[in-house]
């Protein structure tokens, strides 16, 4: 059985098992040289020209039967063989013991906006400490308006202020007098006003 695990930066976004006939992944094969060799020297030329030609249903077999007839004379083991996974655009591909494991490092605008978020969340948390609130204190939180950072805040809305104990969160003109800047990733930054409830 193969693991598809795609995940975040930070957190596992979903698992997907997937089974061996499997579009997404796909297995290349290549000749073990150092069990081959001393079984087979001369007709490794003939050997490597097979197992280069193998399908994906030759794979299956040798994968499922544990030995492959390359003629009359010469039937090679599991052992004599290689296979692995092959990459998947956007993955980082591992394989051991049986086992594929694929970490999908894509990062879609979604994500890119949950990072954001995190960060914000991050800065206002540091905020707080550094203005000696109260763990338990409810605050206001505002952001000058800000087009980088809008959507991010927008679309984790309840989240960040679930994690920041934010009554009131919006967007407005901030005198740069009542104002902290914070700078979070991609060199965006952001000027606050956080006050206790």
């Amino acid at each position: 059985m193969s693991l598809l695990i795609i995940l975040s930066e930070i957190n596992v976004k979903e698992i997907a098992y997937l089974t061996e006939d499997s579009d997404v992944l796909t297995k290349q094969i290549k000749p073990n040289f150092k069990t081959l060799g001393p079984k087979f020297g001369r007709h490794m030329k003939l050997i490597s020209g097979v197992i280069a030609k193998f399908t994906a249903d030759d794979i299956k077999q040798i994968e499922k039967n544990e030995i492959y007839q390359i003629n009359d004379e010469i039937t090679i083991d599991l052992i004599d063989v290689e296979i692995s996974s092959a990459d998947i655009p956007g993955c980082i591909v591992a394989n051991n013991d049986g086992v594929t494991v694929a970490l999908d490092i894509t990062l879609s605008d979604k994500l890119k906006e949950e990072g954001l978020a995190r960060e914000f969340i991050n800065r206002i948390q540091n905020l707080r400490k550094d203005k000696a609130f109260e763990v338990t204190d409810k605050v206001n939180i505002l952001v000058e308006n800000n087009a980088q950072l809008s959507s991010a805040i927008q679309n984790n809305f309840a989240y960040i202020c679930d994690e920041t104990l934010a009554d009131k969160l919006e967007f407005i003109e901030i005198a740069d007098n009542e104002a902290d800047e914070i700078e979070l990733v991609d060199k965006i930054t952001a000027k606050v006003s956080i006050k206790k409830q």
